[in-house]
């Protein structure tokens, strides 16, 4: 008999169902048609002793999520959310499933965690497990008119998202005819430690017939999964952690013992692709509200890309902190290099000790530190935190044991080690170097870096290395949770080697997000563009690097990227042209006077997602009472570019100092004539646009 939840207990977080002879299903959100399918088990979990009860290349059709059966759940609920809590049973092994799937109430979201509990006498050894898996659509015939967005990363090219047909991936197959449902799948997974380093942690399927999409994240900077498949009644999301084929992983549960999965969150829009980003956005808000303090967006001054490169100097620096103030910025960031031995020319095999060079600064690094406070800008330090290099002092004193190891020996990558943050040794080494900057020296900022990619991760008290580098990620987030409850007026930026490891366990608890390390201006556009698709605007920051050799349009160009979210500064400012300077003082300005409203902003994308190699891009942020155009046009010819969907008084809001654009009303939309390039604008929409 069937026996779904009450529609009055979970219409306001998911609709849930299953039988006697079925798992629970995830079967909606609201009034979704396109998500949800009963006959999917929500939890899908694989095992040393059982896989698959049907085989197949996805992760689907698991034997224990086949047997598991509703035991019973509870709600609760409060000012800002309503959550369920689901536990499953195996009667076979004993484990106990409980889903906990929670709802904000500004956001057509849930999120969705999982814990595993072993109520048997025996040791079973968990290969992998889906936080939640679900259907889409009604039919095989269905997934002819889905559409697939993912996003494609790497250094230096973050955010290349691209949509095409689901059939791109999952090939008709006619499987009414053989009786069966599909054996492949389309995965997509992480690769070590850089949770964003080769895909996006999310994605978005959308039905072109009626509209409606779907979209996914994963929030943990271990190593995720996500896998599609296809059956007869339509298609399949199966949403995990690491897992033993893709990060070798495994996590050995003894009797009474509890594992947990890694957070997901799953999106659903009448709105298509932009609706599920709008909704994202709105729950990203939620999700870190209260985990850091987010009224503060200050102008950040950095003086790393394309200027001092990781070799300051109090010559070099007295004269970018007196241009960096003049220009508005809030706070001086001095990057890498502060801590290395000048005479020493590849110094990142002795980077762990964190104390600063004294060779580098003429009366120290405090006397560098004072001018920045004296010209009334709060001051920063970068930070590599989980690197030792093998030449420190560091990698004498601790003890293996504080390291990532594998087969009884220190991973080593590019001549430096790897810190567990699960090892106390590890942890009291962080807590001594953050303590120690704050109180020697004052600092307010703390630019995180990571740009090493470790592998799998380390066996140390772990089953498997993937086993080890999940648990390393969760003490690394605990630990940043516990500094700013420390020190609460520090800023935290997640720089991750330009996005490498830019997910939302960690994004959740940090201010600002590097969104690359590109130093070419004109590909940084589509980076900055994509960005808050996966990362919200008032986090990412993107730089901005004016030089000299620029034209004036090359140098609001560079700004009109900054721009697009939080303005992140660099470059040698002091040694601008006058008109080049006016206009950094301008775009310092502009933020200003936008920023309050930037937490209030939701991204779309009227002509689409960008393209890498596009010529316009356009970036659209919506707010309540104004909206804004970013575009960018990278051609060397002037150019007329419409963007439909658009409409209502326009003004051009920078630069203030150029020449201006021709703009027009132009169908539903609005046209848009360039000045020879490459040439950029941001334009303010009137309400209702």
């Amino acid at each position: 008999m069937d026996a779904p939840l009450r529609a009055s207990t979970l219409s306001s977080v998911a609709r849930l169902g299953w039988d006697e002879d079925n798992a629970v299903s995830l079967i909606g959100i609201d009034d979704s048609t396109f998500l949800g399918r009963r006959g999917v088990p929500l939890v899908e979990i694989f095992s040393a002793d059982e896989q698959r009860a049907r085989t197949s290349q996805a992760y689907v059709r698991s034997a224990i999520g086949a047997r598991l059966r509703y035991v019973e759940h509870s709600e609760q609920a409060t000012d800002s959310e309503t959550s369920v809590c689901v536990t499953q049973r195996d009667p076979e092994t004993g484990l106990v499933v409980r889903s906990w799937i929670t709802r904000p109430r500004t956001a057509r979201v849930i999120r969705v965690r999982t814990t595993i509990e072993n109520t048997s006498s025996a040791t079973i050894v968990l290969t992998a497990a889906s936080t939640a898996t679900f259907g889409f659509g009604a039919s095989e015939a269905d997934l002819d008119e889905v559409l697939l967005a993912v996003a494609e990363s790497e250094w230096l090219a973050e955010n290349r998202w691209q949509e095409h047909s689901l059939r791109v991936w999952l090939p008709r197959l006619n499987l009414a005819l053989h009786g069966q449902d599909g054996r492949g799948h389309h995965g997509m997974t992480s690769h070590g430690a850089w949770s964003t380093g080769e895909h996006l942690a999310a994605g978005i399927v959308t039905s072109v017939m009626t509209g409606e999409a779907l979209g996914w994240q994963f929030e943990t900077s271990g190593g995720w999964h996500c896998d599609l498949s296809q059956a007869r009644d339509g298609g399949t999301i199966s949403l995990l952690g690491p897992t033993d084929h893709h990060h070798q992983f495994a996590h050995e549960l003894q009797p009474g013992e509890t594992f947990e999965t890694v957070p997901v969150a799953v999106a659903t829009s009448g709105q298509g692709r932009d609706g599920v980003v709008a909704e994202f956005t709105r729950y990203r808000r939620w999700l870190s509200a209260g985990a850091v303090d987010r009224e503060q967006l200050p102008v950040i001054y950095n003086d790393f890309m394309n200027t001092l490169m990781g070799q300051p100097t109090t010559e070099a620096l007295l004269p970018l902190i007196d241009a960096a103030a003049e220009a508005g910025a809030e706070v001086f960031c001095i990057d890498a290099g502060w801590f290395a031995d000048p005479a020493i020319g590849d110094w990142w095999s002795t980077v762990g000790e964190w104390r600063e060079a004294s060779a580098r600064f003429t009366g120290g690094l405090a006397e560098v530190i004072d001018h920045i406070h004296r010209r009334g800008m709060k001051s920063g330090l970068w930070l590599e935190p989980e690197v030792v290099g093998i030449e420190s002092a560091a990698a004498e004193l601790l003890p293996d044991d504080a390291f990532f190891t594998r087969f009884g020996r220190r991973v080593r990558e590019h001549d430096r080690y790897h810190l567990d943050l699960r090892h106390p040794a590890a942890r009291a080494h962080l807590d001594e170097t953050v303590d120690h900057l704050v109180s020697a020296f004052g600092i307010s900022y703390l630019k995180l870096d990571y740009n090493i990619n470790p592998g799998m991760g380390t066996d140390w008290r772990a089953t498997a290395p993937g086993d080890g580098l999940l648990g390393h990620t969760r003490a690394f987030r605990a630990w940043l949770v516990d500094v700013q409850e420390r020190h609460p007026h520090l800023l935290l930026e997640n720089c991750s080697s330009g996005a490498m490891r830019a997910d939302y366990s960690l994004l959740s608890v940090s201010h600002l997000q590097s969104t690359s390390d590109q130093q070419d201006f004109r590909l940084y556009p589509p980076i900055a563009a994509s960005a808050p698709a996966t990362i919200l605007p008032e986090q990412c920051g993107n730089w901005a690097y004016p030089h000299v050799e620029m034209t004036d349009e090359e140098t609001a160009f560079t700004l009109v990227t900054g721009l697009a979210g939080r303005l992140y500064l660099s470059g040698f400012l002091d040694t601008l042209r006058g008109s080049q300077f006016e206009l950094v003082r301008d775009a310092v300005r502009v933020h200003k006077q936008l920023r309050d409203a930037l937490a209030d902003l939701e991204p779309f994308w009227p002509l689409g997602l960008p393209g890498w190699d596009d010529a316009a891009i356009c970036l659209g942020l919506r707010g309540p009472d104004a909206s804004y155009l970013i575009v960018w046009d990278r051609s060397d010819a002037a150019a007329t570019i419409t963007v439909p969907g658009v409409a209502g008084p326009v003004r051009e809001v920078f630069p203030r100092s150029l020449v201006e654009w021709n703009t027009a009303p132009e169908g539903d939309g609005l046209r848009f004539e360039t000045v020879p390039g490459p040439t950029a604008r941001v334009f303010e929409l009137g309400a209702g646009a």
